[in-house]
Order: structure tokens, then C-alpha cells, then sequence
């Protein structure tokens, strides 16, 4: 129920309350469960298959919002099916779009799950995104430093840590909402306990630099430095605008000198440097990355339904690692079209949210951060089937919903709010 309403008494109330903290625990497995990406299925396949009918009985309503999210996102992932038709028969290719359509569903059942009791269910999501956080990042730390021989193989990849992930990059992009999330609880003094907050954030952080995504490192540097800015800019009390630019500079700080201690091992600055430059080996050349990216365009021209699902690696011998050429090449001209009209109208309902008055502003300075910066990254790495994306674009509409229903209980937009 939505917090802008009263609950009306009954002698069910009971049994509601009851049902609807098993639907909270099924769904807080379910989230925390996105952390643990290094066998398939994951648990997190099995955890939906609980979390989501048992909410589903439990009902739902449905926010004008999530119309423009359910269309936009469905007929993108339509296109994926209708360039899947010449090619039934690959198996790759047929699997790579089911798993599209299963993680399409995720995002829809995350907009309606976060679209109702909003506030309540999007700090749930969160806390239980941050305790499978933890153990990716743990796991990450211990498979760099080859603890009890969890190491190159297990937790670490190329000596990169990788923790609960099959991909260092994916580790190092799962954790920058979590970082996000817990500077923001620091920053603006609703953390339980800063102690055990600042530690979780430290933990975090570690596993996501040692992964040494340099996608990642940028994806955390745009995604804390818009919530810093959002934060300050719509904050009119003077002494949180005081606390908001220390906290800051403490975090900067903090992670300067995490930073300082790690790179004074000659081991990890020589792998730092290497894999913080410009670009790598296997970005250069014509057969490169980049070189691949700009051959495939106009290929892709003379393609209206592109290459098909999961097929630019046999034209190229690689993925595109590029979202957006990717959703040419997997879901042809109207998909490619449909992906960026998504990503566009998310960020622009996403910095509405932030910057705008409502019950919705602060999870969304966030949340929103977050997912902006993995839809940057998306121009270098392949994101459109990292279940954690499909999880903040939920997010984000669920928490347009709260804001939509505020407006409409005759809430206008008057000025700043502070947090």
C-alpha cells in the first residue's frame, strides 16, 4: 500500500501484515541472491521463481508511469524476437533472447513491486542489494589477496578480482550503487551506525577498485559526484549544506588514502597503471573494439532487423561491448531506436526525480546516480544482460510512481525540499 494512503482497518489486517513481510523476505533473498552471478542458473534465477509469484497473488496496482516503462521496454525486447525469426534454430541465439524476455520481466516485477509502499520496499531492495554486495566484495578481496587458495580460477581473473562474478567488469559495475547508496546514508546522517556503515563502504570500495574496471571506476566517479551535487543543490538548510560538503570531502579523503596504501604495492600500481590507460591492446586496430564498432555501422545500415540475437560475434569474432551498437545489431533498427528512446526518457524521469520536490527525491539521488553511470558505461562494455541494470531501471520507475501519485493527491511542485 501506497504510503500517500491510509490503510483502512479490518479484521485481515493481521493476516495481510503477515503475508506482505513473507513477500518482503522472499523478495530481499531475491535481490541479495543478484550478487551471486558465478554458476547458471544462478540463485537468483531460483529465488525469482518464489519472490515474484508470491507477490504477484498478493496483488498490485498499477501507475500510469509504468505504462510508458512496460511499452518502451516490451516492444524492445518484441524487436529482439521478431530478429530472432531466421535464426530458430541457433541455440545461442534463441537462449541469449529468452534470457532477454526473463530479464525484462525482472524489471517490470521490480517497477511494480517498488511502485507500491515505495519508500518501505525501495529501502528493502537496497539494504539487501547492499548485503549481497558485501559478499561479492568480500569475495573479491579474498580472491585477490589468494586467501586458502580462493585465487586465480575461483575469485580473481587475470589477477583481477571477479569475487561472486564470472567478469572483474561486472563486479566492479555491480558495486557502484551500493557505494552510491551507503555514501549517501553517511552524507546526509541516516545511517544506523557510521561505524559499521563507513566499514561497509570501505569493504565495498575495495572490491570494486580491485577489480580494476576502469568502466567501473569512471561509472562511480559520475555516480557519486551527481548524488553529491543533487544532494547539495536541493538542500536549503545551510548547516546540511555544511555537512553535505565535509561528508564529501571525508569520502574523497578516505578513499584518497585506501587508494595511497594500495598503490604502494609495486605489484598492484603496475597493474593499476596498465589497466588505467587510455585503451588496451584489444581496443586498437581495425579488428579492435572500437575498430569493430565502426566497421559494424554500416553493415548495420544495410541491415533493417541487424545481425540478429547474440550474432555480431560471428561477423566479428567479438562482442560489440558497446550497448547501443549492440541493440542495432541484436534487435535490428526500430529495437536499436526503442533501446535509446529507454535510456533517454529513463534519464530524464531519473533527473526529474532528483532534482524535483517529492517523497521520491531522496532514494532517487541514489538510486538515479547509479544508473546513469552505467548507462554511460554502456558505450564501452556490453550491459543488456546484467540482471543488476534491469533492477535500477525498476527502481527508477518505481520510484517515478511514488512521485506521480504525490502530484496527483494535489502535492504541486513549490520549491526545494531539503533531505
Amino acid at each position: 500500500m501506497s504510503e500517500l494512503a491510509q490503510p483502512s482497518p479490518g479484521e485481515n489486517c493481521g493476516l495481510v501484515f503477515s503475508y506482505q513481510r513473507l513477500v518482503d523476505a522472499a523478495v530481499f533473498i531475491f535481490v541479495a541472491c543478484g550478487a551471486i552471478a558465478v554458476i547458471e542458473p544462478s540463485p537468483y534465477d531460483f529465488a525469482s521463481l518464489i519472490a515474484m509469484p508470491l507477490w504477484f497473488l498478493g496483488g498490485f496496482s498499477i501507475n500510469r508511469s509504468f505504462l510508458v516503462f512496460g511499452f518502451l521496454i516490451l516492444a524492445f525486447n518484441i524487436m529482439g524476437f521478431l530478429a530472432l525469426i531466421p535464426f530458430w534454430d541457433s541455440p545461442d541465439s534463441s537462449l541469449y533472447q529468452y534470457q532477454s524476455a526473463y530479464l525484462v520481466l525482472t524489471a517490470l516485477f521490480y517497477a511494480l513491486f517498488m511502485g507500491n509502499r515505495t519508500t518501505h520496499r525501495v529501502e528493502l531492495c537496497l539494504n539487501a542489494y547492499v548485503a549481497g554486495s558485501l559478499v561479492a566484495a568480500i569475495a573479491g578481496i579474498l580472491g585477490y589477496l589468494n586467501v586458502a587458495g580462493l585465487g586465480e580460477g575461483v575469485f580473481l581473473h587475470a589477477g583481477r578480482a571477479s569475487g561472486t562474478f564470472k567478469d572483474p567488469n561486472v563486479l566492479g559495475s555491480f558495486l557502484v550503487l551500493p557505494i552510491v547508496y551507503l555514501a549517501h546514508s553517511l552524507m546526509l546522517g541516516r545511517a544506523k551506525s557510521i561505524l559499521l556503515t563507513g566499514a561497509a563502504l570501505l569493504v565495498i570500495f575495495l572490491g570494486m577498485f580491485l577489480s580494476f574496471s576502469r568502466g567501473s571506476y569512471g561509472a562511480t566517479f559520475v555516480a557519486f559526484s551527481l548524488m553529491v551535487v543533487s544532494v547539495y543543490a536541493t538542500s536549503e538548510n545551510r548547516k546540511m549544506k555544511r555537512r553535505i560538503v565535509l561528508a564529501a570531502a571525508g569520502a574523497v579523503a578516505m578513499i584518497a588514502v585506501v587508494i595511497a596504501v594500495l598503490l604502494s604495492m609495486p605489484e598492484t600500481r603496475e597493474f593499476f597503471n596498465q589497466r588505467t590507460a587510455a585503451t588496451q591492446d584489444y581496443d586498437e586496430g581495425s579488428t579492435g573494439r572500437f575498430g569493430n564498432q565502426l566497421r559494424s555501422i554500416p553493415m548495420l545500415l544495410d541491415r533493417f532487423m541487424g545481425f540478429g540475437p547474440l550474432r555480431f560475434r560471428l561477423v566479428f569474432d567479438l562482442e560489440p561491448h558497446n550497448s547501443y551498437v549492440g541493440a542495432f545489431a541484436n534487435n535490428g533498427w526500430i529495437g536499436g531506436f526503442l533501446f535509446f528512446l529507454l535510456v533517454g526518457v529513463t534519464v530524464f524521469v531519473g533527473l526529474r526525480l532528483m532534482f524535483t520536490p517529492s517523497p521520491a527525491q531522496r532514494l532517487s539521488q541514489a538510486v538515479v546516480p547509479a544508473t546513469i553511470g552505467l548507462f554511460l558505461q554502456g558505450f564501452q562494455i556490453d550491459i543488456d544482460h546484467w540482471r543488476f541494470v534491469f533492477f535500477m531501471l525498476g527502481a527508477v520507475w518505481g520510484l517515478e510512481a511514488l512521485r506521480q501519485r504525490w502530484v496527483d493527491q494535489g502535492r504541486p511542485v513549490r520549491g526545494p525540499l531539503s533531505p
